[in-house]
């Protein structure tokens, strides 16, 4: 899929392994940021990349002459639940407020669509991630839940979380 984006054309694409060195350039700071994804901050890069291409994640990568965001799709959970998607989202920071996360989050609604999904929801988002709590409520995302201070920031302290959810 090609859409328009700030300045140029972003390509989404399904990731191939040859993807695997651009994406841990992306996941690795995020991880150890640690201020917006539950994810041990020393994780390592096979660890790191052994979860987002775990069997269930269908694999995405947008690139415009080079890889700047990735994202995956899977059901939020089995049996039941199994009509709901779910999707983790991560841009390179060179990539930052170019509109690469929202052209992999509209791809992904339209993918999960297509793969027969009737929702997506988003469980865990911290609340002091204002970026991505925007640009989820710009596709139509609603906070339908709060966890409160159930994520531990870098300092020490503690934010809420919210879960956030759309029909399809």
């Amino acid at each position: 899929m090609r859409v328009c984006q700030h300045g140029g054309m972003l390509t989404i694409r399904p990731a191939q392994s040859s993807d695997r060195d651009a994406i841990w350039s992306i996941l690795e700071p995020v991880i150890r940021a640690a201020d917006t994804y539950p994810l041990p901050r020393d994780l390592g890069r096979d660890d790191a990349l052994s979860y987002w291409f775990s069997e269930e994640h269908e694999v995405f990568v947008a690139e415009d002459g080079e890889v700047a965001g990735t994202y995956y799709l899977r059901a939020n959970h089995r049996g039941g639940g199994s009509h709901v998607a779910n999707c983790g989202y991560m841009t390179a920071p060179k990539a930052a407020s170019r509109g690469v996360g929202s052209a992999m989050c509209a791809h992904s609604i339209e993918r999960a669509r297509r793969r027969g999904f009737r929702a997506m929801q988003f469980n865990f988002v911290v609340c002091t991630n204002d970026r991505a709590v925007g640009l989820w409520q710009r596709h139509g995302f609603r906070v339908v839940g709060n966890l409160p201070k159930a994520f531990r920031r870098p300092d020490g302290g503690y934010s809420d979380v919210y879960v956030m959810y759309r029909e399809l």
